[in-house]
């Protein structure tokens, strides 16, 4: 598996920043659950396990626009958005940062456009109303980006690591946090904080279950302050099946609201059709 980390490195800036945040995942262990818990496979579209049983990776969707092989779904793309908070930026939180985005999930429903949120435990016990208010929005699918949003790699932007032990627990309280704050059927997807992975974190998260997916355009929202060049980015990137990654933290990614409203009209001019990561992975599996 060929990871995508090397073109990701306006959405990783976002984790160098989060070094500050201490180092340490640190409290109670949570009660472990047997896997990923999400609605069954019949429903849930999922990818088979990659070789020797590692953790599948999806990157996009099928490249067609429907007029090849008959289908009326035409071209289809899937917007994606990172809800990162840290183990240990609670501080931060209480001092007033802001790493939610009410006003972006606002004008998604609003202009009618289904989303994944890669939400990380921590983001839903700072905000647990959003949380579930998310998570019980039909338009929305919630799915695990780990509790702590630190790396499942060394050398990943900085960011603190995850133990090999722990990767899983990590990942188990993150959905242990979904439940806890009214979370109903999260999504059996996961998102490696950074983007960053390799084989011993494809192994260790074999058993959960889950498909990790990564992105085949970055948006490059994070940090950012000039809307128009994030908007370009991403329609200069979007092509049938792509999956985009944004992110749905208000202080890290400032312009990503306005770059929403930019892009989703024009997506849409352009014969596009906006559809949840479970949808793209569906029509990978012919089950669309």
């Amino acid at each position: 598996m060929i990871s995508l980390v090397r073109r990701a490195t306006a959405l990783c800036a976002l984790g160098a920043a989060l070094t500050a945040c201490g180092t340490s995942g640190a409290g109670q262990t949570p009660r472990p659950a047997p896997s990923a818990p999400a609605p069954s496979p019949s429903r849930t579209p999922t990818l088979a396990p990659g070789p020797a049983g590692l953790t599948p990776v999806f990157e996009h969707g099928p490249r067609t626009d429907g007029t090849k092989d008959g289908t009326k779904d035409g071209k289809t793309v899937a917007l994606t958005f990172d809800a990162d908070m840290t183990a240990d930026q609670g501080p931060r939180a209480a001092a007033g940062e802001r790493f939610d985005n009410p006003r972006l999930i606002a004008t998604l429903r609003r202009l009618k456009v289904p989303a994944t949120v890669f939400m990380t435990g921590r983001w839903a016990e700072e905000y647990p109303d959003e949380a579930r208010s998310i998570g019980r929005d039909p338009q929305f699918e919630i799915a695990n980006h780990s509790y702590s949003h630190y790396a499942y790699t060394d050398d990943c932007y900085g960011l603190p690591t995850v133990a090999k032990a722990d990767m899983r627990s990590d990942l188990e309280r993150a959905y242990a946090a979904f439940e806890k704050a009214g979370v109903p059927n999260p999504m059996p997807y996961f998102r490696f904080p950074g983007g960053c992975y390799d084989d011993t974190a494809l192994k260790e998260l074999s058993a959960t279950g889950v498909t990790a997916v990564q992105w085949d355009v970055v948006s490059g929202d994070a940090f950012a302050t000039d809307a128009d060049a994030v908007t370009r980015q991403v329609l200069d990137g979007v092509r049938p099946g792509s999956v985009v990654v944004m992110h749905c933290t208000r202080s890290a990614a400032p312009v990503t609201e306005e770059v929403v409203r930019a892009v989703v009209p024009e997506l849409r001019r352009q014969g596009y059709r906006f559809v949840k990561v479970s949808q793209l992975i569906g029509a990978a599996n012919g089950r669309a």
